[in-house]
């Protein structure tokens, strides 16, 4: 694949063309960077190294990025590392997280790094610094009593299937997209440990796994022994709706299992979802006297770092339950 790229100033216009490279200096238009930015992108993202899923990520960054542009009639072909920053500034104003807003700094820096490695516009958003990430608990867990309720409950009116994804929630700290990845083979034995393999968010294939304990094995064999499975190949979970019954079930789906399950018990808020039952089983390692490590092997975390956050969820707690405001009221 060729480009032929034109100039004004600095290069942002291009297009394919199977013959060569070529470079010019004449004018060129803003119409014509516009319409061809597009472009870019889609070479861009073809050149990339990531997942699909991160892919599209890429994709959908870059295109908000650049719609925000126009919209404020900023010229393609100016554009300078200010601009990048207000960019920033807007969308934290807008209330966005800063992950979210790291997500779409992210792409814009990758984007324009591959720009001034191919010679076509200088990088404009090196040194460009995500938001610091906030050591905070964004999603809540569960405290003990109300997992033993939440388990209680779903023993006496949840489905067979439904249980066993709470259960598995709740004892493995899987995500939705690995329990909707999993298939019936994926079960299997490791030094004789019953365990789940799994395909891991941002990988290609299933290289990791979590142990099955007999607490979290029991309510999934007694849900997959109601299924007539005839394949290794079979979804672990499958739809039992009318539109997809049989189908793989999704991670929207797993999600709304969830997030019913909690509202069954009283919780209802924003801050409870799916991930809530993640945080549940790292904040149940460490008070049942785990370290930062089996944490991080359970949860499978590639950055120790991302496992301290529930270090300091857990002081936040011990915090709460034991407040030197309320030692004060002891006194008078």
């Amino acid at each position: 694949m060729y480009i032929v790229i034109t100039r004004n100033t600095n290069i942002l216009a291009a297009t394919k063309t199977p013959n060569a490279m070529l470079v010019t200096t004449h004018t060129n238009t803003e119409l014509t960077a516009q319409a061809n930015i597009a472009n870019l992108i889609a070479i861009f993202i073809e050149q990339l190294d990531v997942t699909p899923v991160s892919r599209s990520v890429y994709s959908r960054s870059l295109k908000q990025f650049f719609t925000w542009v126009e919209a404020k009639s900023y010229q393609l072909t100016a554009l300078t590392r200010t601009h990048i920053l207000q960019y920033k500034e807007e969308l934290l104003a807008e209330g966005k997280s800063g992950l979210t807003v790291a997500a779409y700094i992210n792409a814009v820096r990758q984007f324009y790094t591959w720009a001034e490695a191919e010679k076509l516009y200088p990088n404009i958003a090196a040194q460009v610094k995500a938001p610091k990430r906030k050591k905070e608990f964004r999603k809540h867990g569960l405290h003990p009593a109300q997992v033993k309720e939440l388990l209680g409950y779903a023993g006496q009116h949840f489905t067979t299937r439904d249980r066993a994804i709470i259960e598995v929630l709740l004892r493995t700290g899987l995500r939705t997209i690995e329990i909707s990845r999993a298939n019936v083979g994926d079960l299997t034995y490791l030094e004789g440990k019953r365990i789940l393999k799994v395909h891991g968010k941002g990988r290609s294939e299933k290289d990791n796994f979590v142990v099955l304990t007999e607490k979290t094995y029991q309510p999934l064999a007694e849900y997959l022994a109601s299924r007539r499975i005839t394949s290794a190949n079979e979804p672990l979970f499958i739809s039992t709706s009318n539109n997809s019954a049989g189908n793989r079930l999704t991670t929207r789906t797993i999600s709304q299992i969830a997030k019913d399950s909690l509202a069954a018990i009283g919780i209802n808020l924003p801050s409870f979802t799916a991930h809530s039952f993640r945080h549940t089983a790292a904040l149940a390692i460490l008070r049942a006297g785990g370290t930062l490590e089996d944490v991080q092997f359970t949860l499978r975390h590639t950055n120790p770092a991302t496992t301290q956050i529930y270090t300091a969820a857990l002081e936040q707690e011990r915090r709460l339950a034991n407040s030197g405001e309320a030692l004060i009221d002891n006194l008078y």
